[in-house]
């Protein structure tokens, strides 16, 4: 049992020598690939942290929505449609958007095609001067048009 743990002790001692004189030989005939591998770890380092220090982070803007419930007697304000000169058709599809439906919501009740209700909207944004849904949802309802 000794004899074998010997033998097992030199011939560890033994492949350790040799996996060095191995890595000593790697180290030596690739030493252009080794500094040029590290340089680029050093060069990635520098970059990453130089990026994070230098580099603005984005603003989150957080909106929130207030639910304001819709008055009994609330009446469209005709003249304001007239002087945008908003259809009857888009003014349904402003009040749709105003109830938070999306583009095929809308679409499905009026029974009209997705690309119809999408003209509509572009239309309306034009017409309201904005440029998303909820800026026009805002506007119509400062112009009186939606509840």
């Amino acid at each position: 049992m000794k004899k074998v743990f010997i033998y097992g002790t030199v011939l560890g001692f033994l492949i350790l020598g040799l996996k060095f004189a191995e890595y000593r030989f790697l180290i030596k005939s690739n030493s252009f690939e080794v500094y040029a591998g590290l340089i680029a770890i050093l060069f990635a380092i520098v970059g990453i942290w130089g990026g994070s220090k230098f580099v603005k982070k984005k603003e989150i803007l957080v909106v929130k929505e207030v639910l304001v419930q819709p008055t009994e007697n609330f009446s469209v304000n005709e003249n304001n449609l007239k002087q945008l000169g908003i259809s009857k058709r888009e003014h349904d599809v402003l009040m749709l958007m105003a109830q938070g439906l999306s583009n095929q919501e809308v679409a499905d009740k009026l029974f009209v095609s997705l690309n119809t209700v999408k003209t509509h909207s572009s239309k309306l944004f034009e017409k309201l001067n904005v440029q998303r849904r909820t800026q026009a949802v805002q506007e119509a309802k400062k112009l009186g048009l939606v509840p």
